[in-house]
This record gives C-alpha cells, sequence and structure tokens, in this order.
C-alpha cells in the first residue's frame, strides 16, 4: 500500500471516527461528567432547534415557488420566449435491471404525455446483461410499441463481469453513454444542443418538465457548466405505501426542496438533467463506484475547476416509495435504500484528496462543499440518536452535587421544552404532507386520510431505525474497509 492509498483510507476513516467518537464520548462522560453532558446536549439541541427553523423558512420558500412552477404552462412560455428550443435535443437514459414489463411501460407513457415535441427525444432503454434474458424480452415489446414515437430509441446491454467496473447503475449508464456518443457523432448533432436526463426506471416526469428543463437550459447565462435538479415526489404509488415508506418519501422530498431554496450547495440527487458536453468532458459517469447521482456533479465540479452548479427545476418528476411483495420486506428494502444513499460519504475522501491539488477552486469554496458534505453525513447519522435516545442519559448518571445544580434539576424540562417547539416543524410537514399528495383512488377511503396524519407521530422511530441506523452502517462499513456493493431497490406495484 503506497502512502497515497494510506492516506485515502485514513480519509475514508474520519466520517466513521467522528461518529463513534460522539457516541462513546456521550456513553462514557455521562458517567464520569454528566454536566459536562448535560450542556452538551443542551447546546445540540439548541443547534437542532435552530436548524428545523432554518429548514422550514428554506422549505416554505420552495414549496412557495414549487406550487407556482406547477401554475406556469411551460411549453407555451418556450415556445413563445424563445424559438432556439427547436434545436435543443433530449437525451433520456432509462437504466433498468429486473423491473417488470409495467413499471418501464408507465415511464415510457409518461414521457409521451410531455407537452413537447417527441421528435426531439433519444430514448435510452438500458440494460443489464446479467438480467439479459428478462430484459430482451421488455426492450423488444417497449421498441416496438414506442419505438416509432420518439427521433430515436436505442437499447443497450451492458456486459457483466467487466474488470474494474462495479456491478452498479454507474456503470450501466456509462457503457450505455459511450455507446449513445457514437450515434450522435455520426447524425452531427452539437453536444451544446443535447440536453441529458438520467433518470431511474420508475421516474414519471410531470407532463410540463421538459419544458420548464429547457426553458430554464437556453436563459442560464452558463447552460454547460450547470446540471439541473428538479423536485422528486414518491406520488406513483404512494396511497398502497405504508406508513414508514411515506415518511421516509416525504422527507426526502421535503429535505430536498429546502435544498433547491438553497442552489449554492446543492448536488445532484436521484433523476436530474444536465448537458451533454459536459457528460461528455468528464468521461461520462463515473462505474466503480455506488453513489454516482452525485459524484457526477463533483466530476464536473473538478473538471471545470469550480466553475460547476446546479440549477433548480421546480416542476416535478414523481417515482415509486418503497414497496416490496410483503410489509417486511419493504422496511428491509427501505433500510437498504437509506443505506446505500448514506454510502456517499465516499465523495468525502474523494473530495478531499481532489481538493487538495486543484489550488484553481477558490479556497473558500472547497472548504465549503466539504463542510457541507461532511456534517450532513455526521447529522444524519447522529442527530436522531443523541435527541432521542442519549439527550437523557446524562440525567441517570447525575448524582451527589451534581444532580443539586440549578442545570441538572432543570434539564429534563429545558429539553421537554426544545423538543416541543420542533413539533412546529412536524406539523407544518404534517399539513404540506396532505396538500402534495396525489388525487385519492377510489379503492381507498377517506378515512386513510386520518393516517396520513396520524402517521407522522411515528417520527421518532423511523428517523432512527430508519434513517440514523443506515447511516450509521453505512459509516461503520466505511471506517472498517467493508465496502458496500451497489443494490437496486425492488420494484413492485399493488
Amino acid at each position: 500500500m503506497n502512502s497515497r492509498t494510506r492516506t485515502y483510507r485514513l480519509l475514508e476513516m474520519v466520517p466513521g471516527f467522528l461518529l463513534w467518537g460522539t457516541f462513546i464520548g456521550a456513553l462514557v462522560f455521562s458517567f464520569f461528567q454528566p454536566l459536562w453532558v448535560i450542556y452538551f446536549i443542551i447546546l445540540f439541541d439548541l443547534l437542532w432547534l435552530y436548524r428545523v427553523v432554518y429548514f422550514l423558512i428554506f422549505l416554505l420558500y420552495g414549496w412557495r415557488k414549487f406550487m407556482s412552477a406547477l401554475r406556469v404552462d411551460w411549453f407555451d412560455t418556450l415556445t413563445k420566449d424563445n424559438k432556439k428550443w427547436k434545436n435543443i435535443y433530449h437525451l433520456l437514459f432509462l437504466p433498468m435491471s429486473k423491473e417488470e414489463e409495467e413499471i418501464v411501460d408507465t415511464t415510457l407513457q409518461s414521457i409521451l404525455r410531455s407537452h413537447y415535441s417527441m421528435e426531439r427525444f433519444i430514448v435510452v432503454l438500458a440494460g443489464e446483461a446479467r438480467a439479459q434474458e428478462h430484459f430482451e424480452k421488455i426492450a423488444e415489446k417497449m421498441k416496438k410499441k414506442y419505438g416509432p414515437k420518439f427521433f430515436k430509441f436505442i437499447v443497450t446491454l451492458h456486459p457483466d463481469n467487466v474488470a474494474g467496473e462495479m456491478a452498479s447503475k454507474g456503470a450501466n449508464i456509462n457503457y450505455a453513454g459511450k455507446h449513445v456518443k457514437k450515434v450522435i457523432d455520426t447524425l452531427n448533432i452539437p453536444y451544446e444542443d443535447i440536453i441529458v436526463s438520467t433518470f431511474d426506471i420508475d421516474t414519471n416526469p410531470h407532463p410540463q418538465y421538459f419544458a420548464a428543463l429547457t426553458h430554464a437550459y437556453l436563459h442560464h447565462p452558463h447552460p454547460t457548466r450547470t446540471s439541473y435538479q428538479p423536485v422528486v415526489l414518491y406520488n406513483n404509488n404512494i396511497w398502497e405505501s405504508s406508513a414508514p415508506m411515506r415518511l421516509a418519501a416525504f422527507g426526502t422530498t421535503f429535505w430536498l426542496l429546502s435544498e433547491l431554496a438553497r442552489p449554492d450547495r446543492l448536488f445532484t440527487f436521484s433523476s436530474h438533467s444536465m448537458s451533454f458536453k459536459a457528460l461528455v468532458d468528464v468521461g461520462f459517469w463515473q462505474n466503480d463506484i455506488v453513489s454516482e447521482d452525485s459524484r457526477i456533479f463533483l466530476q464536473c465540479f473538478l473538471r471545470y475547476h469550480g466553475d460547476y452548479s446546479v440549477t433548480p427545476i421546480y416542476v416535478p418528476v414523481n417515482m415509486d416509495t418503497v414497496q416490496a411483495r410483503t410489509q417486511w420486506a419493504s422496511l428491509v428494502n427501505l433500510y437498504k435504500q437509506q443505506r446505500r444513499w448514506a454510502w456517499g460519504v465516499e465523495h468525502f475522501p474523494f473530495m478531499v484528496t481532489r481538493f487538495w491539488h486543484d489550488n484553481l477552486i477558490p479556497l473558500k469554496k472547497r472548504i465549503k462543499y466539504l463542510w457541507i458534505q461532511l456534517e450532513g453525513m455526521y447529522t444524519w447519522a447522529t442527530a436522531p440518536i443523541l435527541i432521542f435516545a442519549l439527550g437523557r442519559l446524562p440525567l441517570y448518571f447525575a448524582h451527589g452535587e451534581v444532580s443539586q445544580t440549578a442545570l441538572a434539576q432543570n434539564a429534563p424540562f429545558i429539553l421537554e421544552n426544545l423538543l416541543n417547539l420542533t413539533l412546529v416543524g412536524v406539523i407544518v410537514i404534517a399539513i404540506l404532507t396532505i396538500i402534495a399528495l396525489p388525487p385519492r383512488p377510489k379503492t381507498h377511503s377517506a378515512h386513510k386520510m386520518i393516517y396520513m396524519i396520524a402517521q407522522w407521530i411515528l417520527l421518532p422511530i423511523t428517523l432512527i431505525v430508519l434513517s440514523s441506523l443506515p447511516a450509521i452502517d453505512a459509516q461503520t462499513r466505511m471506517f472498517f474497509g467493508r465496502y458496500l456493493g451497489f443494490w437496486v431497490t425492488e420494484k413492485a406495484r399493488k
């Protein structure tokens, strides 16, 4: 192992070291110095309250932009405002593994419902050789049914067991991207005139999404130096899913909405769009990692020495909540999905080593993005445990003179009041949940709306079991070098 590899390995251990240092320190000091820990927990809860208020401000701002964007006829605005839209092509990558035909068919139908000319669409259905028989059967049907409706309908099959690759979505679309580049080169379409959208196979774009995306692209001062991040709604099967799945889905949506309101700190997430020029410049998606959706932003950020950003698109795309054949399988799959997202911690050593050698990126910007990455992963893993599980631990060990101090006597009331104040945020989110729901299917009674509100009492449990623990799992695995492979979330609809 050379010195650079050792350095990278040590950097991989930093998030886990901070995580377990916090937990072990809280336990040890609760016994030996409980007063110190009481101070720490109160300060942490104050910080958490500040973050909740901060989050709500940006969430409501993002929500207002979201609702405003839904009222715009983006295609009408685009066609009246800028004739250059006719030069733009949309290149869609739809990677799939073993998903059923219904899911693929529904996605392609949703694309066809877009308020846009299908003659400007190049659709790529990208399959895996390890599921070749299943994929080719579906791909043949889809190409026959939908191929004539688009400018191009391309089917690719990513070979299995390629040296240096991880069996992952990134490897699949890397292969598909290089194949499609050859096709585009024969068509002589300028790379700057192609907008790439990378969608999960269950992604159903809003009918106005591509018009809004094109409008943003044509009005951006440097359209090839930015990615475009839509609002992600998990509405496809939200009425059929159970409470833990819905809480995780809405939590992700509201987190993303608050991030869209602060584009200076945005990374790309899940389904998103970018210019084909930037994609070619960075050599397509990295094919040996799990978190390719956010890594592609960092690839561009480094390629252009910090002159790259993410532009919010407040028109949504709709995806599935986690749902398997049984309730237990759904819970296991949700845990694994959250752990895979938390594996984004793999970006930290990558960022430190690359940022260290790129002095063309302003130092302030390098520090800012490193802080966003490290602090976000640390808080994800530790905050729910510290607030709901370890918060009262030092009070049980406070004996003698310590227990008689004013702080120790009042700490339970202080902590309780701080947590009660954060409930305001939960109430606001619960209200937004009701507004964000799609129309209730006739197969569900009106009483289910009560469950949609009542489900939020489960928030502390889901935050610990299905958010914090998967993040702890991911960071602990990284600490010990037990690297996570790519896991495909099962897509099952009732």
